[in-house]
């Protein structure tokens, strides 16, 4: 049987990473991705091409900025100055998208990038860097947001070593459109006109539909960063809110691809899957041969109106394995996005779609069980305990010691994921350390 010679094998992509061995696959950053300006290079002369030892990452526009970025970006909530491997076999696949945050990793994340440029100046025009103001937006006025947004690009600048970030997510997690003020867009065009941010952007983990909607009406925002997946994709105001930001020409990135939910306490683990919906979903996508992982990358880059994916990549087999993912010119077919569809339905329950408002409405005052659904989700599906105790710690102590005498049964209630709040709730409060 002959073989398309147009996809990428992924068996014989991924034999060929591991067998080259980590001391020549990961030893060099010769083999670099292209980038369009001001990151240009001299990527058609023979000398480079004999350089390229794997196929490169495909690229898409971002947006009405024209500029084009790889398919796949370098989520960096990694510790780098302990990880510069991972650095180094990113820019061998061209994944030279790097996105990161102020506060990712306790700032070891912008650390670790820092080193590495210091280390290898000439690569920075190579690479498209992105990085977040955490925690900015938390200012009691918008004046004081702008000071803290500023403030936090300055650090960021100094900690990676580099005059200038290609995208700045100024507001990061942004949960009402509100927040986009007329101080933000003022500091966004002074930051552009002094050189430090090529384009502005916002991230959002919550309320989704409502953020992008109000940032679709505005012609200063050039992108946003939103949890989008396989679940998400089937809530009809999360789509035409995508819809909206493409028509207005806001490049797309989407994260938390994997639509993680919740391994929750009651549920003991028997196996490596924990339903008969998860071995039906891996044995569906193995027959096609790739893995259920593989296919939720894909599925989202099937969509043509985002840009990227934007995966944290925390070792080098994940890392090969989306990048095979991305490479592979295979399509989903209709019983693909329906087994993704019949999933999501009968997995739902443990699925935080991020909708605040509705939780905050039932429960008649601030909740914070959207934060506390992605911090235990950090902590079970991640394995990211430090980051999720850290971010709980952050919620007001007041807030704390009332989550577990909190009467949850109005958000359950109300909840279109069907999600046991209460019990969530409780295991959050003993893994991730409430005082109460």
């Amino acid at each position: 049987m002959k073989k398309n010679h147009s996809k990428i094998d992924r068996r014989n992509f991924l034999k060929t990473v591991w067998a080259a061995g980590l001391s020549s696959v990961l030893g060099s950053a010769q083999t670099k991705a292209d980038a369009n300006e001001p990151n240009t290079t001299d990527a058609d002369s023979p000398e480079k091409q004999q350089k390229l030892k794997y196929p490169q990452m495909p690229r898409r526009k971002l947006g009405k900025t024209g500029v084009e970025v790889p398919c796949l970006a370098l989520g960096g909530g990694l510790n780098y100055i302990d990880n510069q491997i991972i650095l180094e076999k990113a820019l061998d696949l061209g994944v030279s998208y790097w996105d990161t945050a102020h506060w990712y990793a306790k700032g070891t994340s912008e650390l670790g990038i820092g080193e590495y440029l210091a280390r290898n100046p000439d690569i920075r025009k190579e690479l498209f860097i992105a990085t977040k103001a955490s925690g900015a937006r938390k200012a009691p006025t918008p004046e004081a947001v702008v000071e803290g947004v500023e403030e936090r690009l300055q650090t960021s600048l100094k900690r990676m070593n580099t005059e200038y970030i290609d995208l700045y997510f100024g507001v990061h997690m942004i949960a009402e459109p509100a927040e986009l003020t007329s101080q933000l867009k003022d500091w966004a065009n002074s930051a552009k006109q002094r050189k430090l941010i090529r384009f502005f952007g916002v991230s959002t983990h919550e309320n989704m539909a409502k953020c992008l909607a109000g940032a679709a009406k505005l012609d200063w925002i050039d992108a946003i960063m939103t949890t989008y997946n396989f679940r998400l994709m089937q809530d009809r105001e999360v789509e035409a809110s995508v819809e909206a930001c493409y028509k207005a020409g806001i490049g797309l990135i989407a994260m938390k691809a994997q639509g993680h939910g919740q391994k929750v306490p009651w549920l003991e683990r028997q196996s490596e899957f924990e339903t008969e919906e998860d071995k039906k979903l891996v044995k569906h996508f193995l027959q096609k041969g790739f893995t259920a992982g593989q296919a939720k990358i894909k599925v989202i880059l099937q969509d043509k109106r985002f840009t990227c994916v934007c995966a944290g990549m925390e070792n080098i087999g994940l890392l090969t394995s989306n990048v095979a993912a991305v490479l592979d010119k295979t399509e989903l077919t209709r019983s693909d996005l329906e087994a993704l569809k019949t999933y999501a339905e009968a997995t739902c329950s443990g699925y935080c779609a991020g909708c605040s408002d509705i939780c905050d409405s039932a429960q008649q005052g601030r909740t914070y069980v959207s934060d506390i659904m992605r911090y235990l989700m950090y902590y079970n599906a991640y394995g990211e305990r430090d980051r999720a105790r850290h971010l709980f710690s952050e919620i007001p102590s007041e807030a704390r010691k009332k989550l577990l005498s909190t009467d949850y049964s109005f958000a359950e209630a109300r909840c279109p994921q069907h999600l046991p709040i209460g019990r969530l709730i409780a295991e959050a409060a003993s893994r991730l350390g409430c005082c109460v």
